[in-house]
């Protein structure tokens, strides 16, 4: 496999799945981050090709995906499902360029970094040509443990998770609105997209049931973590529920520390991590909420609090939209990354 090319200030960027949710988003944080792109294409399937969508206050013909795509593209932001990377990774690599994956296609192999640029930026130097972008829940869950982590060292992680509609894309997020709409005028709709009714339901399954009783989502979330953090030592354990929100992921994290760590410093910590805001002042109601942070871009901590059934725990609340900085953001943010190293 031929090792990718320098980059070129001014990269030519293709988004592959440009029709979808994420790659919409992506197409949006290129253009709000001015990412210095010569040019950016948008690829997708060939039912898609010949329709529009929307880019630098204008329009981008869609152009069929194919093996000749990226001639001549130098990085690739792919956000069309884990059998369309697969297929494509030889023709991206051959032609020179670097993939930046959103699937799960390739996050657990050896020689593909998995990278959260507030965590490991320096990863991507060792790209043989496809960078990996973690799972969204992962990617919220370690810009906030990385820090925590330098300062405490930690033992173990349990995550329960409240996930919003939009992580299963597009389809998904209409159900959501379609079946709300439906349930209230007391009509049932068939679920689609879920294996249950999303409105007025919460969904504790995301993703196949793996032999052990785990989910997919909740098994990568334990191997992620440890990959991302190069931390191997670090315990987790992950309950991964979909609920009817809309955009925006939400955790609730018990994080057990080999040293101690006071909530008071803890919340400073957070407070100066980059790609972190603390919202965290119980006696004003104030802790981050999905509905008020729909389209930002940071990961958001609050309810910094001890966790006394531990020795050394601390509990807290992470929210973050996963479609921008649980996909899009952080795929772009590789991509400046890659810029900003070479």
């Amino acid at each position: 496999m031929p090792d990718a090319r320098q980059l070129p200030a001014r990269p030519v960027v293709a988004v592959a799945g440009a029709t979808g949710a994420v790659g919409r988003e992506m197409l949006a944080v290129l253009e709000q981050r001015a990412f210095p792109a010569e040019r950016v294409i948008a690829l997708a399937s060939s039912r898609s090709a010949g329709s529009t969508v929307p880019f630098g206050g204008g329009e981008l013909v869609v152009e069929e995906l194919t093996d000749r795509s990226f001639d001549g593209v130098d990085i690739a932001l792919f956000s069309a499902g884990a059998s369309v990377s697969k297929r494509f990774r030889e023709a991206v690599v051959g032609a020179g360029c670097v993939m930046i994956d959103n699937s799960s296609a390739f996050r657990m192999d050896d020689d593909v970094p998995l990278v959260v640029p507030e965590v490991n930026g320096a990863d991507v130097l060792s790209h043989a040509g496809v960078i990996a972008n973690p799972n969204c829940s992962t990617i919220q869950m370690v810009v906030v443990l990385a820090p925590l982590h330098g300062a405490a060292r930690i033992k173990r992680v349990v995550a329960s998770t409240y996930q919003a509609a939009s992580g299963a894309g597009a389809a998904a997020m209409r159900e959501l609105h379609e079946q709300t709409d439906a349930f209230l005028r007391g009509e049932f709709m068939a679920p689609q997209e879920f294996a249950h009714r999303i409105a007025f339901n919460c969904i504790p399954q995301i993703d196949v049931f793996l032999d052990d009783g785990s989910t997919k989502e909740e098994w990568k979330m334990v191997v992620e973590t440890k990959k991302i953090m190069h931390a191997p030592e670090v315990e987790v354990t992950a309950t991964c529920v979909r609920v009817p929100v809309l955009r925006c992921h939400s955790e609730a994290l018990n994080i057990e520390f080999e040293a101690p760590l006071s909530p008071a410093e803890a919340r400073d910590v957070l407070a100066v991590a980059p790609g972190v805001t603390v919202l965290d002042d119980p006696g004003e109601s104030l802790y981050p909420m999905p509905a008020n942070l729909e389209g930002t871009d940071d990961t958001y901590v609050g309810r910094i609090r001890r966790d006394p059934t531990v020795t050394n725990g601390i509990a807290l609340w992470v929210v973050a939209d996963q479609l921008r900085k649980g996909a899009a953001l952080n795929a772009v943010q590789i991509a400046e990354e890659l810029l900003a190293r070479q």
